[in-house]
C-alpha cells in the first residue's frame, strides 16, 4: 500500500518497534490461533523494482512463486527450500504492468495490490487507485480491464481493491480495504465472468483491515488481516467455507502480536507434496529501509 512522506514517516517508526519487539520475542512468532509457525526469510536484492510485495502465488509444491509489487511490477521466482523451509529466493523475470492501451502503468494508476491466478494462466490483478481489476493472459501483455461497476468509482483512494482471490470455477472476489457498507461490514464483489455482483459480506472485527485473500486447495476462504500500531504490525488469518447461503464456520487460524512480523500483505495458501496445508505470507516494505520484505510460513489445520 502506498503511503505519503508523513506516513511513510510513522511507519519507519513503527518498523523499528516491530524489529526491537521481534528480536526480544528471540524468533518465537508470539502467535495465537490454530496455525503453527514453521519459518520466516527475509528476501533482499539490489534491484530498483525490488519492494513493495503485496501479493503472491506459491505453485509446483512451493518451489515457484510469482509475487507483485504495489509498483505495478510482477516477478516470477524460483524458491530454494531446505528441510521445508525457504532457503533461498531466486528471481527469474520482473515484469512491468500495462495499461490497455500499452504503456507501462505508473503513479496512481499503477497501485497494483491484488493478485490471482487462473487455471489458464491468466494473471488477474486488482488495483487501489483507480479501482479496478485487470486480466493479462501473459505478464507482458496489454491489459484487458474488467468493467466497473459504480461501486469501484465510489471507494476512497488508497483504501480501495487491496484483496483478489479466485475459487475453483474461476469466478473472482475481491474488497477494500477500508470501506464499510452501510450494515457496518465488509463488502465482498465477486466475477463470474460477465458481470460483479455483492454476493455476501464479512464481519469485521477489532483494529484489523483486510489486506489479501485466497482459495485453498481445500475450497475454503482465507483472509489475511493487518492491524497497525506504533508498537509494530499485527496479523490475522481468518477463514470461512463459503456455501450458497454465504460465508459459515468462521476460525481464527493465525493472530499475532504487534512486531511479531513485518507489514505482511500478501497470501498464498497451497499444499505441500505430503498433504500439509500451508499459508505462505509476504510483506511489503514500502520501500522503507527499517522495514524488510519478510516471507513468513505457517502449516494450518485442516
Amino acid at each position: 500500500m502506498r503511503r505519503r512522506s508523513a506516513v511513510k514517516l510513522i511507519l519507519s517508526l513503527a518498523a523499528a518497534a516491530s524489529l526491537a519487539a521481534a528480536a526480544y520475542a528471540a524468533n518465537r512468532p508470539g502467535a495465537s490461533g490454530q496455525a503453527r509457525f514453521l519459518g520466516s526469510y527475509t528476501w533482499t536484492l539490489n534491484q530498483p523494482w525490488f519492494g513493495g510485495f503485496s501479493a503472491l502465488k506459491l505453485t509446483e509444491g512451493g518451489t515457484a512463486m510469482t509475487v507483485l509489487s504495489d509498483r505495478a511490477t510482477l516477478v516470477t521466482t524460483k524458491v530454494q527450500r531446505r528441510d521445508g523451509t525457504i532457503a533461498g529466493v531466486t528471481a527469474e523475470a520482473a515484469h512491468r504492468l500495462r495499461a490497455s492501451t500499452g504503456k507501462q502503468l505508473k503513479g496512481r494508476a499503477g497501485d497494483s495490490e491484488g493478485l490471482a491466478v487462473a487455471a489458464d494462466g491468466s494473471r488477474y490483478i486488482s488495483f487501489e487507485g483507480a479501482a479496478r481489476v485487470a486480466r493479462y493472459l501473459r505478464p507482458g501483455d496489454r491489459a484487458k480491464v474488467l468493467p466497473r461497476p459504480k461501486a469501484f468509482r465510489r471507494l476512497p483512494p488508497n483504501k480501495s481493491l487491496e484483496t483478489l482471490a479466485i475459487d475453483s470455477r474461476g469466478r473472482l472476489y475481491t474488497m477494500p480495504e477500508r470501506a464499510l457498507d452501510a450494515r457496518g461490514q465488509i463488502p465482498v464483489w465477486r466475477w463470474n465472468g460477465s458481470r460483479w455482483s455483492r454476493p455476501f459480506s464479512l464481519p469485521p472485527e477489532g483494529g484489523f483491515l483486510p489486506v489479501d485473500a485466497d482459495f485453498g486447495p481445500d475450497g475454503r476462504f482465507y483472509l489475511l488481516e493487518r492491524d497497525f500500531t506504533l508498537l509494530g504490525f499485527r496479523s490475522r488469518l481468518r477463514r470461512w467455507d463459503i456455501t450458497a447461503a454465504g460465508p459459515v464456520n468462521e476460525a481464527v487460524l493465525l493472530q499475532t502480536r504487534a512486531g511479531t512480523h513485518d507489514n505482511l500483505e500478501g497470501l498464498s495458501v497451497w499444499r505441500t507434496a505430503g498433504g500439509e496445508l500451508r499459508a505462505t505470507m509476504v510483506s511489503d516494505d514500502n520501500f522503507l529501509p527499517l522495514q524488510r520484505t519478510e516471507l513468513v510460513e505457517y502449516a494450518l489445520p485442516r
